[in-house]
């Protein structure tokens, strides 16, 4: 079977939970921060919560079944073990028609999973132990599937790993090979930081197309200007994807800077926003639409994720792209 996309990510398990000030305190946590945890520290938050909501997540897999929902074809490759929270992710990508077959691994380290704690006052607070999924490698890597996909989409975050930039380098050989296109997130400014050199090369000679939020863009091109950093990115890309949280987007393509106006909603939680912004594009672009509809489909995913809590959607896509797009 032919994929519309196949991404490469971080496969988390997201455990959320409503919580008061007092549990904050008493594991010493910052209100509204993300902090990386241990696998001891992951154990005692479990130990100590109240009920739970647990599905799987993770930047590119939200993206991958956005993607699903709206109608496309979509595989993920990402770590997990032979464990409760690995069978979790796993029921979960495949259940949204996901293909989702990467190994366990067999290091012993537990799945990865990010304990989001909700407040009152409906500030999260985020506590992520990354276990697993660090342990990608290019033995992980399907060819096959690389090779049945329009566009492999990477995840900035997996840049970390040595063997997981290896399993990236590996993956996007094999799509360019096969004659078919690299996407990648950038995931997070301080991602770009910490690799700007690696970073501006693969956009330079690897990346077909590159999603970005305004912080992120500025921090690769190195400039305080959002419109010097899109021009520059126009030199070097098919297409850029660059938003901009209430002021829309900018799709950059074929020297053109077009404008998307943000999705009419009401913002309950902003997790997972940019992850359904890839989706609905890259779903748009596989299925033949123009940069304006891609860009519209993809307002509307990020409008249907801010609206409630969790970063998989809770309506029919379809439906609301058909609604859109009319």
């Amino acid at each position: 079977m032919t994929l519309d996309v196949v991404g490469i990510g971080n496969a988390i398990v997201d455990i959320l939970c409503k919580t008061d000030d007092d549990f904050l305190i008493r594991h010493g946590m910052t209100k509204g921060s993300m902090a990386l945890i241990s696998e001891e520290d992951a154990h005692a938050i479990y130990d100590d919560m109240g009920p739970a909501i647990e599905i799987s997540g993770g930047s590119a897999a939200n993206t991958i079944a956005g993607i699903a929902a709206l109608g496309g074809k979509g595989g993920f490759i990402g770590k997990i073990a032979n464990d409760q929270m690995g069978e979790v992710f796993a029921h979960d990508i495949r259940s949204v028609g996901v293909e989702f077959s990467t190994p366990h691994s067999t290091t012993g380290v537990a799945t990865a999973r990010s304990y989001i704690l909700v407040t009152p006052d409906a500030q999260r607070t985020m506590n992520t132990f990354l276990g697993a999924c660090q342990e990608l490698s290019v033995d992980d890597v399907d060819e096959d599937q690389i090779r049945r996909a329009s566009i492999t989409y990477l995840e900035g975050y997996l840049w970390d790993p040595p063997a997981a930039k290896e399993a990236f380098l590996k993956a996007m050989d094999i799509a360019h090979d096969a004659g078919n296109r690299v996407a990648l997130t950038l995931s997070d400014s301080f991602c770009v930081d910490r690799y700007h050199s690696e970073f501006l090369e693969l956009v330079e000679n690897q990346v077909d197309i590159l999603f970005a939020n305004e912080a992120e863009i500025k921090a690769l091109f190195a400039t305080d200007s959002f419109d010097k950093a899109a021009l520059e990115a126009a030199k070097h890309l098919h297409f850029a994807v660059l938003t901009r949280s209430e002021k829309g987007a900018v799709i950059v393509t074929d020297g053109q800077m077009i404008p998307i106006p943000a999705h009419p909603t009401e913002v309950v939680d902003t997790t997972g926003a940019g992850d359904l912004y890839a989706g609905g594009f890259l779903y748009g672009l596989t299925q033949g639409k123009d940069a304006l509809d891609c860009g519209r489909i993809a307002a509307m995913a990020a409008a249907e994720i801010i609206s409630h809590v969790g970063a998989r959607p809770e309506v029919d896509l379809k439906k609301m792209m058909a609604e859109t797009l009319s």
